[in-house]
């Protein structure tokens, strides 16, 4: 059983130009050589038909369901593919009795193909595992997400996973020549002329997408006018028409990497900071407050007390946007992102968090010292909660005690670095650290 053979059988004309050309074979597929490229692990798997469980991740268009539609021409058992837009738990099932079957019988494998994977909620990527566990059906998934944030971790441990590359726009050119002379598949049966200014504004407009191009390429060619003499000429204005600014997808994915990539920047560079706060919310649509947010968390953790005026300027740059909105906003985040970025760093703080935290988990309960103890109340005395020795009445207002429990007495957790304002904190540590050793 392959679903995929259904389409074939209807009148060609009557499908999609990019479903029409969709390659057979790996020596027609489009890029990805790191994994289908000759003498590669998971050619040789095709090439063989002996493609276990695995799961192809990658952006739109890139290929995923081509690859697989390029396993079920190769494969001698049953392929069945459904959407997790609208498959359900009983549909998953039913292809599994029927995979038992086959294989009890006629001792014929089942592949099953689930695009858009992550789609399926936790209990219905369940309902999967025993078959997969068994060798029941060979699981092939398909994403465009994280599959480490949307796959289930069992599921996605018993697969290999591939992550495809995003195509360019020479493969979209090349997509599209295919199809303008392919009299059986493509539009070559049509007169049909496409200038190349045309081809090249369609494949930067596709973004690696060659389905999206095809598409477009298609539209233009069934809607522009024929000339007198019966032929389409397709222009650089015609290809405008067809093909318009794709809406940037901000999924969770993308949202996780753009917002790993703007800490990552606000430790190192303001270029690049800048820009992909920006990218974020000029472009995907995000939310200001998830980056205001996370440069005050950076204000402390990358930068602490080496420059204290980085969160200072971040908070004052969260209350700006509250008061006044966006866009106007922009230029107040911008100044507050620049002054974190060039401002002296220290994960000093970070660091003590750190240490502290594993001091806890290795050293179980901990008592105050009795000279550390609540003392307004009659009778402290009695307990032996006295001896604390009041800093101010001290020179420098300091005065060597314990202030730690026993379990950690001379124990350092923050170590200011030399950056910034930490060089004098650091010199103050290292003063009081000979006072207590005297």
């Amino acid at each position: 059983m392959d679903l995929f053979s259904y389409r074939e059988a209807e009148e060609p004309q009557a499908r999609l130009l990019a479903d029409r050309m969709r390659p057979e074979t790996l020596d027609d597929y489009f890029g990805q050589e790191h994994i289908v490229g000759p003498g590669k692990l998971l050619r040789r798997a095709i090439e063989g038909d002996r493609v276990s469980s695995i799961l192809l991740y990658g952006p739109p268009g890139c290929g995923k369901t081509t690859l697989a539609h390029i396993i079920s021409k190769k494969t001698e058992g049953d392929f069945v593919r459904l959407n997790a837009v609208d498959a359900s738990v009983k549909d998953v099932r039913e292809v599994i009795e029927q995979a038992k079957l086959a294989k009890a019988l006629y001792g014929r494998k089942t592949i099953l193909f689930l695009d858009e994977v992550h789609r399926f909620n936790t209990s219905r990527q369940d309902a999967l595992l025993p078959a997969v566990e068994q060798g029941i059906i060979i699981f092939i998934g398909a994403t465009t997400e994280n599959p480490f944030h949307h796959v289930n971790g069992a599921l996605l441990s018993r697969s290999t996973l591939f992550q495809l590359e995003p195509l360019t726009g020479e493969h979209s050119l090349e997509a599209m020549r295919r199809a303008l002379h392919d009299k059986a598949r493509g539009l070559g049966f049509m007169d049909l002329h496409a200038d190349e200014d045309a081809l090249l504004h369609i494949a930067n407009m596709a973004n690696g997408d060659i389905r999206r191009a095809l598409n477009a390429l298609e539209l233009a060619a069934v809607t522009t006018p024929s000339q007198p003499d019966g032929s389409v000429r397709i222009t650089l204005a015609v290809a405008e028409e067809s093909v318009r600014k794709p809406t940037v997808r901000a999924d969770a994915s993308t949202q996780y990497d753009v917002l790993s990539a703007f800490h990552k920047s606000v430790r190192g560079s303001s270029d690049a900071a800048l820009f992909w706060f920006l990218y974020a919310v000029e472009k995907l649509g995000m939310d200001p407050m998830t980056f205001l947010r996370r440069l005050i968390v950076a204000c402390s953790e990358d930068i602490g007390l080496a420059n204290p005026q980085a969160m200072v300027q971040a908070v004052t740059a969260m209350d700006a946007y509250h008061k006044i909105g966006w866009p106007e906003a922009k230029y107040n985040i911008a100044q507050a992102i620049l002054f974190a970025v060039e401002s002296p760093k220290s994960n000093a703080a970070t660091g003590a968090i750190g240490r502290i935290m594993d001091a806890i988990a290795a050293s179980g309960t901990m008592e105050v010292p009795l000279h550390l103890r609540d003392a307004h109340y009659s009778g402290a005395a009695k307990l032996g909660h006295e001896g604390y020795k009041y800093p101010h009445d001290y020179p420098g207002h300091f005065v060597d005690q314990q202030y730690l429990p026993d379990k950690l007495d001379g124990r350092h957790f923050y170590e200011a670095s030399g950056q910034g304002m930490e060089e004098k904190i650091r010199t103050n540590q290292a003063g009081r650290r000979r006072k207590r050793k005297m």
